[in-house]
């Protein structure tokens, strides 16, 4: 177990993300079913190697990610030891993301897991709005902060995309964790100096989408980082599977364990879709890679320039 920058939570070096639980084919290419996905659910409760949950109020029609979770919680709550996080979002339909939605919100949220609180709660995407809005007064920052100060919320992140934001929110001082995701993988480096800098400052650290969205994940993924693919990211991409593949490494085990093995990473936030995908990330995440893989990684890193945040 890792603890959470300096929240006290402990966590484990596997978060499971729930995305892919709320059944967005539009998204990922494929359903997936409520029996599957409470199975699923169980299947990391009972897996005694990870203890972290990752979910938001938009994943989903209505939330159905945490609709799913809350069916699997059984109006039991959380299991002793298992942190949970989730995120707030703008109302679906009018995107309004003013103080008063992230209060209904995370009521929503609530609801629907079957909790009266959450260990984490995070600005979700907060790209989405202008960082004045997010930052004045009746805005969302200021609401979670009331929130945590009412106990609804242990402990607050932001959970976003492009780093220099995410910036701009740790230094209001409000928020003790970061999540950005696809921006520290095998093919980009964009994320580096923040979870540095951030892990230095005793803020937690997670980083999402390991596998760039799928891409290094499986071969046959058309889409990077939940959008259309450069060729060139796509040729680094192949040359690195082929490179594993000499030391009958599966990339997938090097694109995962490529964020589990940095020291600044609290957690790195995986999605699951399937009991069976569980079990297999914990597999990937055991298999062992020669350290000569690493260095040739390394040198197919592709430049800057295509990066997500460029340089």
């Amino acid at each position: 177990m890792n603890i959470l920058g300096s929240t006290g939570l402990p966590v484990s070096a596997l978060c499971v993300g729930t995305s892919p639980l709320a059944s967005m084919p539009g998204l990922y290419g494929y359903a997936v079913s409520e029996e599957r996905a409470v199975a699923t659910v169980t299947a990391v409760l009972a897996n005694q190697k990870i203890n972290f949950i990752d979910t938001s109020n938009g994943y989903g029609e209505e939330g159905s990610a945490e609709k799913r979770i809350g069916l699997a919680l059984d109006g039991k709550g959380l299991p002793p030891g298992v942190v949970l996080a989730t995120k707030v979002d703008p109302d679906p339909r009018t995107g309004d993301f003013s103080g008063r939605r992230v209060r209904a919100s995370l009521e929503e949220s609530l609801s629907r897991l079957g909790l009266d609180r959450v260990q984490l709660l995070h600005l979700h995407d907060p790209e989405r709005i202008s960082f004045a809005a997010a930052t004045a007064p009746g805005g969302p920052v200021e609401a979670l902060a009331e929130l945590k100060q009412e106990g609804l919320a242990e402990h607050l992140g932001v959970a976003g995309g492009p780093v220099g934001l995410m910036r701009q929110y740790l230094d209001t001082g409000v928020f003790e964790v970061v999540l950005t995701h696809n921006r520290y993988t095998l093919l980009d480096r964009s994320a580096a100096d923040l979870f540095r800098d951030a892990h230095e400052r005793g803020i937690g650290v997670l980083n999402a989408a390991p596998y760039g969205g799928g891409m290094l994940a499986n071969e046959k993924q058309q889409r990077y980082a939940y959008g259309a693919r450069d060729d060139r990211i796509a040729a680094a991409a192949r040359a690195m599977r082929t490179a594993a593949a000499r030391t009958g490494v599966p990339l997938a085990a090097a694109a995962l364990q490529f964020s589990l093995r940095a020291p600044f990473i609290d957690s790195t936030v995986v999605g699951v879709s399937s009991p069976a995908r569980v079990a297999e990330t914990v597999a990937l995440a055991e298999t062992p890679i020669p350290d000569s893989l690493w260095a040739e990684l390394d040198s197919l890193v592709p430049p800057s320039s295509l990066w997500l945040d460029p340089r």
